[in-house]
């Protein structure tokens, strides 16, 4: 079993499924023109951000990453589990006993269900209609 062999440290979401979760500075504070704090200020509040913003992830990710981690693991291994052993057999029983149920079906309605359709095809394929309203003078 490869573990860390096909973790990629650098690019962490490949697959781009938390792109709705960027947040920068920019996306959460922003003064107008007009109303500018010292720049200082807005320097200092920048950096106590992402400072902040980093410190509280690490700290969560550090203190229930592996647990939830280990959950979504084993909830996913279930699914798995259950699709190959449960879902997929079953399907594929029922495939099988479908097919004798289509050709009795099949049979049934081409025996009974056609040719009852097939005349009243006939009967209403002889109907004609005149439009009155079309009369020439």
């Amino acid at each position: 079993m490869k573990i860390a062999e096909a973790v990629d440290l650098d690019q962490r979401d490949v697959n781009e499924l938390n792109t709705h979760v960027k947040v920068m500075f920019e996306d959460v504070l922003a003064e107008p023109e007009g109303a500018h704090s010292p720049d200082c200020l807005w320097n200092f509040s920048y950096s106590c951000f992402n400072c902040g913003k980093t410190c509280c992830y690490n700290f969560l990710s550090s203190l229930c990453g592996l647990f939830i981690a280990l959950a979504w693991g084993c909830e996913f291994g279930t699914v798995v589990f259950q699709h190959v052993w449960c879902y997929t057999p079953c399907l594929r029983i029922m495939a099988i006993y479908f097919v004798c149920f289509q050709k009795y079906f099949g049979t049934v309605i081409s025996c009974c269900l056609a040719p009852l359709c097939e005349s009243c095809g006939l009967f209403f394929s002889r109907i004609n209609v005149y439009n009155h309203s079309q009369t020439n003078f």
